[in-house]
């Protein structure tokens, strides 16, 4: 059922609102932990459907799962109030509480529970997953930065979300390994300014709903399905554009985080991070590109495609938000020229 039409999904909606507001806006670790603790509780019965056991199963390994974070970041706010401060405490006490955070978000190596997870939900609660439920960890990350840790984890993420979006058929867990791969560039661009890493999951969150919602209205949940004759070709022109504009593919409107977010390190004699976070990047592209172009294979000839196109409004402001995204790169390279 839709949260617009079920009041009690919606009332959770606003909690897991609210608890992020409560998080960023605490002047206190224990009230971002209790702002947590709330987005928790909130979450899981948006995702708990007791008439589905892939659902159930999703709602109980994540309750666990941050369970298990929130124990540990709850354990360093202790060991933090406790103990005299020296380097070798507050280096240990930051890499805790950057862990407990990295394993909320899913990221490496706390990122095995984030595809399973994303299998059992609908397109609805993937897409909070991979957006709203990453703004308070990253934001609380940026409060406590260990460099060097992050630093491994960044490159880390790239490299199993790339990898690990080989050889996959669920879409979902595609949408997954993806989120993994943007983890890396967010947290990146979360250390380079958070002006940057706003810009970013502004853009990452506009993509990924497009994408949610076209697999959502289409019911589409495996890769074979988007070889559906009966899917038209404006449906996969879109999910083509999109999937190129998350893969960071000039002169797609996604290109443009990146292209900062390169030209920091190139300014900054970073060459090996570059090369590493580029190669990675053209590995999520061709994965990407191989669906499209199976996908884009198969598709009726009929010219019927347009009226139904034109009779559903959503699949139009979709088409137009995408040929924004089209030709917002090229419009944005000549306003910076």
């Amino acid at each position: 059922m839709l949260f617009m039409i079920n009041s009690n999904k919606m009332f959770f909606l606003f909690s897991l609102c609210f608890s992020t507001l409560i998080s960023i806006s605490s002047n206190s670790w224990l009230g971002c932990w209790i702002g947590l603790e709330i987005n928790l509780l909130s979450f899981i019965p948006l995702i708990s459907n007791l008439n589905n056991l892939l659902n159930t199963e999703a709602s109980l390994k994540y309750f666990l799962t941050q369970s298990i974070a929130s124990i540990n970041f709850l354990f360093s706010i202790l060991l933090s109030m406790l103990t005299l401060k020296n380097f070798l405490i507050d280096n240990l006490i930051s890499i805790i509480i950057n862990s407990s955070l990295l394993m909320k978000m899913g990221s490496f190596p706390f990122h095995f529970w984030f595809p399973n997870i994303m299998e059992g939900l609908s397109w609805l609660n993937c897409f909070i997953l991979m957006t709203w439920q990453k703004i308070t960890p990253m934001i609380l990350i940026s409060y406590y930065f260990n460099m060097n840790f992050l630093f491994i984890m960044m490159i880390l993420n790239v490299l199993i979300g790339s990898i690990g979006s080989f050889n996959q058929t669920s879409l979902r867990k595609l949408m997954a390994f993806s989120s993994i791969n943007n983890l890396g560039w967010m947290l990146l661009a979360l250390m380079i300014s958070e002006n940057l890493w706003m810009m970013y999951f502004i853009l990452y969150s506009f993509f990924i709903s497009f994408l949610c919602f076209l697999f959502y209205i289409m019911n589409i949940f495996y890769i074979n399905q988007l070889f559906n004759f009966n899917l038209n070709f404006s449906i996969k022109l879109s999910i083509m554009i999109n999937f190129l504009s998350l893969g960071g593919l000039p002169p797609f409107l996604g290109f443009f985080p990146k292209w900062l977010i390169i030209n920091y390190l190139l300014i900054n004699n970073l060459f090996i991070i570059t090369f590493i976070f580029m190669m990675t990047s053209l590995i999520m592209l061709f994965i990407y590109i191989r669906i499209i172009y199976s996908s884009l294979m198969f598709y009726s000839i009929k010219l019927k495609w347009f009226k139904i196109f034109i009779k559903n409004n959503y699949l139009i402001i979709i088409n137009f938000f995408s040929f924004i995204s089209l030709l917002g790169m090229i419009i944005s390279t000549f306003f910076f020229i």
